[in-house]
């Protein structure tokens, strides 16, 4: 790949530090102002390649002088760490209100027509506040244990353990909010929703009543296992009619009537929602995101989750895999010649298309797929999705003037919240313009997935497309620059120039880097053709250095004792890795065979010449 992960994460931690490490103190904020999840993007493009990609911050010791370099105005290897104790602190203290109640609220992420929304609208819980503090907490949490083993000084002792209590109440909270605002939408198949649905799936033009017999038997242990939903909201009981169909994700907010759950932590009061019970596909996707950070092995290993959030991390798993088998199979639904979700763009059941829908059902299917099936032919359909979408979006086409598909990067995809206007004010709105980042990421993840050397190096080419455009798209100047994103740079239609950082885009690139990275840091596929050559290579060199030692060239001298010593220590190397690193073995069985063909050659040339 042309992408560097490592030096363009260390890039992004000298421009964060740059632009947020002030006189001695943190500014919180970046373009949007400061609120519950614009200051936990900004904490996490550090803490995200600290603890995912391991760059060792909480392991003084062992942090490289680059990185060191890097956040040289935190202090030294010893200070930085501190540093960021301090900083998630203060976080968690700014965003908990005087009863304790941790506070999850969007506001200045909300927008709307013009009108001025009311306070309470400001204070409405988002599920972007608490994927978004699960992510954060998690690490913090993470990184605080492993600190610690390298503290002695009773003061930083307690540092940490207040930083630990104050991460595990949100992350306890987080995980309550996101049991609250899970959403299932059941409607009659002649209803719009339904009408819409159908639309959409019925790829090969069959008549409604059996394309909806098919779609309800391939999710009838999706459908039974609702009735294991015993807590938080999502509970229904009326999907037993062959009339009825569904869709299921998470809303944008606690959905109204949301039960509270009953849970030992101290976590505050749990706000009223309103919410509708309708899932959004935005906030579905990084609630889902989010959960799958409780059952990473980081999270098994260091033991970040107590016993009453491993009770609450199984409920939300459990919707988690409802969702992600619904997702997966709506999407991918129909004989196998036409996927509904290579009909782009995707259509939701309110009506609304957009190609950023099609990549968000993109990642919920990947999920499905994988858990399900994970075809290396199934995957590679994906791959060729997201290329068309690359397309699409100009990101590796280029843009004509007045074209609809920069609505896609600047100003994004509104999303409106409703029912939010009943708290008095106008219908909120949320804007999502992460579309190239996402994509970068997506893109990525699934290049890890396939087996298939031919269509990995297609979807990482895509990669290193999409990151030439993101690079692009960096702020230039300034403290800010090398930050993102600053969209009129690769569009030139676009007029608008901003000078400070956008925390919420460069989280989601710092994400697609880290990604990245794990993706690079698995073995190398392995070609079974390569390795039958690997194999052939070094039988005939083994054999032709057993000859060398039976003719008694081992008794020759010193040079030549060296030159049969390397190629022992080459041919054994070889067959140590030739089934995981088969081209490495090939070249060291070549090397092997060039330098017993040198000896065999030169002890020609004596006989001839004797």
């Amino acid at each position: 790949m042309r992408i560097q992960p490592r030096q363009e994460l260390l890039e992004i931690w000298g421009a964060t530090v740059r632009t947020s490490w002030q006189d001695g103190k943190w500014q919180w904020g970046g373009r949007d102002g400061p609120n519950s999840i614009s200051d936990a993007e900004q904490l996490l493009c550090i803490l995200l390649p600290a603890t995912q990609a391991d760059f060792s911050l909480d392991r003084p010791d062992e942090t490289a002088d680059e990185m060191i370099k890097a956040l040289r105005p935190l202090g030294t290897a010893t200070q930085i760490p501190r540093v960021l104790v301090q900083l998630l602190t203060e976080y968690y203290q700014r965003y908990t209100d005087t009863s304790g109640t941790p506070i999850f609220s969007g506001r200045t992420y909300f927008q709307t027509d013009g009108a001025e929304p009311t306070e309470q609208q400001l204070d409405l819980d988002i599920v972007d506040s608490f994927a978004m503090s699960i992510t954060l907490s998690l690490a913090a949490i993470g990184f605080a244990r492993v600190f610690r083993t390298a503290v002695r000084r009773d003061e930083v002792l307690r540092e940490i353990d207040e930083l630990e209590a104050m991460a595990s109440a949100r992350l306890t909270a987080a995980m309550v909010g996101l049991l609250r605002s899970f959403a299932v939408n059941v409607f009659d198949i002649d209803s719009p929703e339904g009408q819409a649905l159908c639309s959409m799936i019925n790829q090969g033009d069959l008549p409604q009543r059996q394309v909806v017999a098919q779609l309800r038997r391939r999710l009838r242990q999706t459908i039974a296992s609702f009735r294991e939903i015993l807590i938080g909201s999502g509970q229904v009981a009326d999907l037993d009619s062959p009339n009825r169909l569904f869709e299921c994700g998470w809303s944008w907010g606690i959905v109204r009537d949301a039960p509270e759950v009953e849970t030992t932590e101290p976590i505050g009061s749990q706000p009223a929602g309103v919410a509708p019970e309708e899932p959004y596909l935005y906030f579905t996707v990084i609630a889902i995101d989010a959960i799958e950070e409780l059952f990473t092995e980081r999270t098994r290993i260091l033991g970040l989750l107590n016993d009453e959030q491993q009770r609450l991390a199984r409920a939300l798993q459990l919707r988690w895999d409802l969702t992600r088998t619904y997702w997966a199979t709506v999407a991918t639904f129909g004989d196998g010649h036409r996927w509904p979700l290579e009909d782009i763009p995707w259509r939701t059941t309110d009506r609304e298309a957009s190609d950023y829908y099609t990549l968000l059902v993109t990642s919920l299917a990947v999920k499905g797929l994988v858990q399900e099936r994970g075809a290396d032919a199934e995957l590679s359909r994906i791959g060729a999705i997201l290329e068309e979408l690359a397309n699409r979006a100009r990101i590796t086409r280029r843009p004509f003037d007045q074209d609809p598909a920069l609505h896609l990067h600047a100003p994004g995809v509104e999303l409106r919240l409703q029912r939010s206007e009943l708290l008095g004010g106008p219908t909120l709105r949320w804007t999502v313009s992460e579309f190239s980042a996402l994509l970068l990421q997506r893109t990525a993840y699934i290049a890890g997935l396939l087996s298939d050397a031919d269509a990995r190096a297609r979807l990482l080419d895509l990669a290193d497309r999409v990151w030439d455009h993101l690079i692009i798209r960096r702020l230039d100047r300034g403290p800010a620059r090398s930050l993102w994103d600053q969209p009129a740079r690769a569009f030139r239609q676009l007029d608008t120039y901003y000078d400070a950082p956008s925390w919420y885009y460069t989280e989601r690139v710092v994400q697609s880097l880290v990604t990245t990275v794990k993706v690079l840091r698995r073995p190398p596929l392995r070609s079974e053709r390569l390795t039958e050559y690997a194999l052939d290579l070094l039988n005939e060199a083994e054999h032709l250095y057993d000859m060398e030692l039976l003719s008694g060239t081992a008794e020759g001298g010193p040079k030549i004792r060296q030159t049969l010593q390397v190629v022992r220590l080459s041919l054994r190397r070889a067959r140590e890795i030739v089934h995981e690193r088969p081209g490495t073995a090939a070249s060291l069985a070549a090397t092997a065979l060039l330098s017993l063909d040198e000896l065999n050659a030169a002890r020609k040339d004596v006989a001839e010449a004797g």
